[in-house]
């Protein structure tokens, strides 16, 4: 048997092996669109879906952070038997000082931006007949609404005495409540009030009542 070999320049031909590619293949630019759109739509689903639980935390954010800032003055006042004063500025801030309103700024507390010291439309209005204002003070006229039963009320600041109680700038028991609220969004209604003769704060959420609403203890 005879065995051709061909050469080229004196060296055999060397046998070619041809690749061939798999079947792996990149994401074409369709597939990549699609798959962008597909995330943006769920990220998009996800950030509506918290809004209102965000919305929540600022007013709970809003309503702890009063309730601690009056708290801490009072009991600030007894343990440095000094008298620390608590002002509330609309729309959302509350400074403490010391002696008096125009005293050195001690602590400074801000409302988050959608949260603020007003009263929403649709709140108990009566101090006596049920459901009642908070601690029946006040007509929920005023949302910063102390010196209850001196005069037309409405003061906006809480002089606390070493020996716990409130009073205003001219010595008066200072009886009152704070309102806050989201604008236009009823149900997020919080409210606070002091009682001046023995510092007592509470703390209170408007909740539903069958067809209507009250003021709930917290």
């Amino acid at each position: 048997m005879t065995v051709n070999t061909t050469r080229t320049n004196g060296r055999s031909s060397p046998r070619k092996t041809c690749a061939h590619p798999g079947n792996e293949q990149g994401f074409s630019l369709l597939e990549m669109m699609v798959t962008i759109a597909l995330i943006l739509v769920v990220t998009g689903i996800s950030f509506m879906s918290l809004q209102p639980v965000l919305r929540q935390q600022h007013v709970t954010t809003a309503y702890n952070g009063t309730l601690t800032t009056i708290r801490r003055a009072r009991d600030q006042a007894a343990a440095d038997m000094r008298v620390y004063v608590v002002t509330f500025t609309a729309p959302g801030t509350i400074t403490i000082t010391q002696n008096s309103t125009t005293g050195p700024i001690l602590i400074t507390t801000v409302l988050p931006p959608d949260v603020s010291f007003n009263i929403v439309s649709g709140v108990p209005t009566s101090p006596t007949v049920a459901p009642t204002t908070p601690d029946g003070f006040g007509t929920a006229a005023n949302p910063i609404d102390f010196d209850q039963g001196v005069g037309a009320g409405g003061a906006i600041s809480l002089y606390f005495q070493p020996d716990g109680t409130a009073v205003d700038i001219n010595g008066n028991i200072n009886n009152g409540v704070v309102y806050l609220a989201r604008p236009t969004e009823l149900m997020s209604s919080r409210a606070i009030t002091v009682w001046g003769t023995t510092g007592r704060i509470r703390g209170w959420t408007l909740v539903k009542n069958g067809s209507g609403v009250m003021w709930r203890q917290q």
